[in-house]
């Protein structure tokens, strides 16, 4: 795999203890040591970081500036190969703001110690810095270049992950975007400092079928310059009464092919780049191409796509909005029901499957190519949710709204409001329903996963059921 990109990323929890060991009342400097796991998309490895190791008494020198001594390295290096993991040196610049440069000590320390990290882990060690004023981290790895030498690789951003998403950005790696006349009325909503972090996030889009084509163009025409998406798909021409970006022209093209030239043409960011990658989210190219985002928003409707995400959302960090809309007729064939629904999963909120997103027993159904044959879906009770009607343009559009709204409300957090919790519209009977929070059902498995990357354990990608059979 050819890697062009680092970042770092951490749970809230993570950030909150790291902080209250690492900013010291007195002024001074502190370190410790963590563990991390790697997440490795397409074009971008990412260091979780997880389970802080704080020093002992005596294992380190607080002096203005602070050391640690040797038995505190050799003893979180005993436990990070111990667990498996990578190891992490996490130290503090009391008076720094925004992402921090590296003394003459800091590179000492790091690269000093790189190779006897290498040698244990078989991971680069990954160096930490945070600022003392507004709780900005920076991060780096140290890449084996030859023997016996290392350099280091600065990472473009870290993201801390919680009930809200909040990013650090190296300017030079990820240099902030210049409005635009274009943006003008974008910008006047929430100010330049916050559209200058919002464009800056990397967001994959999983599905460009009509919820996604409308999420898509939203995103492109506020700015964000950055866009990934996910979709394995072609255009038919029953597609073209709910597809924003398509025309006659278009049936039997890649969706994501399309999808990303009409972006290419609305976008209002001086730097836009769309990357398609025509595949499933549960074959590797896509499930990769997935991981090198910040957040994603899932526009599928299948189980197997749902459930690839919700493990995203836990074991890798990157939180998921989520949606979809489900119609009824009754006997007479009128409309009898049309909802549609929009929530975030994150670190603290509950998981797709504990919302009801999904049957885990469906995506085995799904890997076997049980969706794809005719006969077995004629065969199911028409309200079965595996047969659930097609979609249609306006109520795409609301869904596509709903779900945008959750992303906002995460990456903005207006008035340190992140959390509008999971909602419900109901169409018959113009509705809302009050908004549901909470967490994961007791006994769910994926919170246990939080943060365990690569080495979560479980294998969710495959053949897509139609190629294999093939």
């Amino acid at each position: 795999m050819s890697r062009v990109a680092f970042s770092a990323a951490m749970t809230e929890q993570v950030d909150i203890a790291a902080r209250r060991h690492l900013i010291r009342a007195d002024g001074q400097e502190d370190l410790c040591f963590a563990l991390w796991r790697p997440s490795d998309g397409h074009s971008r490895r990412t260091a979780l970081i997880q389970d802080l190791i704080l020093p002992q008494e005596g294992e380190r020198h607080v002096h203005g500036n602070v050391s640690f001594a040797s038995s505190f390295f050799e003893r979180a290096l005993a436990e990070a190969a111990a667990a498996g993991a990578g190891l992490a040196l996490l130290h503090s610049h009391p008076l720094g703001r925004g992402w921090q440069g590296m003394s003459r000590d800091d590179i000492a320390a790091e690269s000093g110690n790189a190779g006897g990290v290498r040698g244990a882990t078989r991971l680069p060690l990954v160096g930490l810095t945070i600022a003392g004023n507004d709780g900005a981290w920076s991060a780096r790895f140290w890449e084996r270049t030859a023997p016996r030498r290392h350099e280091r690789r600065d990472c473009g951003t870290v993201r801390v992950v919680g009930d809200r998403l909040r990013l650090t950005f190296m300017d030079h790696l990820a240099p902030p975007p210049r409005a635009t006349a274009a943006q003008v009325r974008t910008i006047s909503a929430w100010g330049e400092k916050k559209q200058k972090d919002l464009a800056r996030l990397r967001v994959g889009i999983v599905g460009a079928g009509s919820v996604g084509g409308f999420i898509a163009e939203s995103l492109a025409r506020t700015g964000f310059e950055d866009v990934v998406a996910i979709d394995f798909d072609t255009i038919e021409e029953k597609n073209l009464d709910r597809l924003l970006y398509a025309t006659r022209k278009d049936v039997n093209h890649m969706k994501v092919e399309v999808l990303a030239e009409r972006l290419e043409l609305c976008a209002t960011a001086e730097r836009f780049s769309v990357e398609a990658a025509a595949a499933a989210v549960y074959e590797e190219r896509g499930f990769r191409a997935a991981l090198d985002c910040d957040i994603l928003f899932s526009c599928v409707d299948r189980p197997w796509g749902r459930h690839v995400l919700n493990l995203i959302a836990y074991a890798h960090l990157i939180p998921v909005v989520d949606g979809g809309v489900a119609i009824a007729q009754n006997r007479r064939g009128e409309i009898s029901k049309a909802d549609w629904r929009a929530h975030t999963a994150t670190i603290g909120r509950p998981c797709l499957h504990c919302l009801g997103q999904y049957n885990v027993g469906h995506v085995q159904m799904e890997r076997e190519g049980h969706l794809d044959d005719p006969t077995y879906i004629e065969g199911l009770h028409r309200r079965h949710v595996l047969r659930a009607g097609e979609n249609v343009f306006a109520f795409s559009m609301a869904c596509a709204s709903l779900q945008n709204l959750q992303m906002l409300a995460l990456a903005l957090a207006p008035l340190d409001q992140p959390n509008p919790g999971s909602q419900l519209y109901h169409f018959v009977g113009g509705f809302m329903e009050e908004p549901k929070f909470g967490t994961c059902d007791e006994g769910c498995a994926f919170p246990a996963m939080t943060a365990q990357g690569d080495h979560c354990g479980f294998v969710v990608t495959g053949a897509r059921p139609a190629v294999a059979a093939r």
